[in-house]
């Protein structure tokens, strides 16, 4: 590799082709796990789950009225009903004879000896018999066995990310229990000399990045392992990386840019292999990733706001391969822009903005609006916890004027 701290970036990667070439490098995980139905909720389903049983598991009534052999109500009209003697109710396990019928609601298993249901509106009962005005065809009325699910379909099939009406259908089909992955792990390895965890002196820093890290994975469905600060030395950096390998995902924080003290891409490239050095997004450009012993190295930069972006862009989707989970795209709000949003050309720019829902929060008045929190300044926090979202300036415009129409990502959405 050759060592940008001499000549700089001179060239950076797209970030789709930095994205593609880091999933590539991403070995899913083959650990799973049996978890009960109470804690599958956003599991990622492993292996093929069945029915254990058809829903419904009985022929049942679909109308409130009378259960009937179909052959008896036919010719029945509103000048000429047909009169069945009612021969009891369902939920006492009255069966129904030739010329008889049995009263039944919404739901009861359909009695022996009967194939249809007359809705109650087409009857009228009359000291004892029921006359009814509608003549029904066989299985009229009816739900019968399994036409909900039926025994032994195939309900989900591994990649499945559960939710929580999946749980419900599994239950009423007699699964207790799902084989889910395991959540990935995660090494979460914050580094820079000046980092500190509580009451800084003049020249340090209190370290949020590592920490914002951990949140995220833990909420992408990752175990994240929020190492201590690493400071800027090759032994020491060497030696953490050593010790998160047997973590699905190793990601770092600071030390990736050009700098005398950026010393993380050097070690990671002695270990194993940098792929990409450099990519084209702002802010955070100087975000990289490598491969050691099989296991992702993800370098995000040390600038709070360029961390974030490349933790969203790459740590995100990288997690969700190596757990198997699928990676849906953030939901996105359409806004008019009250100011205009510049960019250069080449780059993927990532603008933080605040939107204004106004008369539009019911979608009944205009549109929303979007204003920037701020143009630029990556190591501005304040200017990504304030945001209600971000807009993705794409690389081949130079920019995006006041007024016009642009789509707000919501990146804090998750999963």
């Amino acid at each position: 590799m050759t060592d940008p701290r001499e000549s700089g970036f001179k060239d950076v990667t797209p970030l789709a082709e930095a994205r593609e070439r880091l999933l590539a490098a991403v070995r899913p995980h083959d650990r799973t796990e049996v978890v009960p139905l109470s804690t599958a909720a956003g599991r990622t389903v492993a292996e093929p789950i069945t029915a254990r049983r058809a829903v419904p598991h009985y022929d049942r009534a679909a109308m409130d009225g009378f259960a009937v052999r179909a052959a008896d109500t036919f010719g029945a009209g509103d000048r000429s009903p047909a009169v069945l003697r009612v021969a009891g109710h369902a939920e006492d396990g009255d069966e129904v004879a030739p010329d008889a019928t049995v009263r039944v609601h919404t739901g009861s298993e359909l009695p022996a000896g009967a194939d249809a249901v007359v809705m109650i509106e087409q009857t009228d009962v009359v000291a004892g018999d029921v006359e009814i005005f509608d003549a029904v065809a066989e299985g009229e009325n009816v739900a019968p066995a399994g036409e909900d699910v039926a025994d032994g379909r195939t309900l989900f099939e591994p990649g499945h990310q559960l939710r929580p009406s999946d749980v419900g259908l599994l239950k009423s089909t007699g699964v207790d229990q799902v084989e889910c992955y395991r959540a990935p792990t995660v090494g979460v390895v914050p580094t820079g000399e000046e980092l500190v965890q509580a009451d800084p002196e003049p020249g340090e820093i209190i370290e949020t990045n590592g920490l914002t890290v951990a949140q995220y994975v833990q909420r992408w469905g990752g175990v994240p392992e929020y190492r201590d600060v690493v400071t800027d030395d090759e032994h020491a950096l060497r030696a953490a990386i050593q010790r998160d390998l047997t973590k699905d995902v190793i990601v770092t924080t600071g030390g990736s840019s050009v700098g005398e003290r950026d010393l993380l891409p050097g070690v990671v490239d002695e270990l194993g292999e940098v792929l990409v050095h450099g990519i084209g997004v702002k802010p955070g450009h100087p975000a990289g990733f490598g491969v050691v012993e099989e296991t992702p190295v993800i370098m995000l930069p040390g600038y709070p706001v360029a961390c974030i972006v490349n933790a969203v862009q790459l740590l995100r989707p990288a997690l969700k391969a190596a757990g198997h989970m699928p990676c849906a795209p953030h939901p996105r709000t359409e806004a008019v822009l009250e100011r205009k949003i510049p960019s250069e050309p080449g780059v993927r720019t990532f603008a933080r903005v605040e939107l204004d829902r106004g008369d539009g929060e019911d979608g009944d008045g205009d549109p929303p609006t979007a204003t920037p929190t701020r143009a630029s300044g990556a190591g501005v926090l304040s200017s990504v916890a304030l945001a209600d979202g971000w807009v993705a300036v794409p690389e081949e415009s130079e920019g995006i004027p006041e007024g016009e129409r642009v789509a707000v990502q919501d990146w804090e959405w998750y999963p």
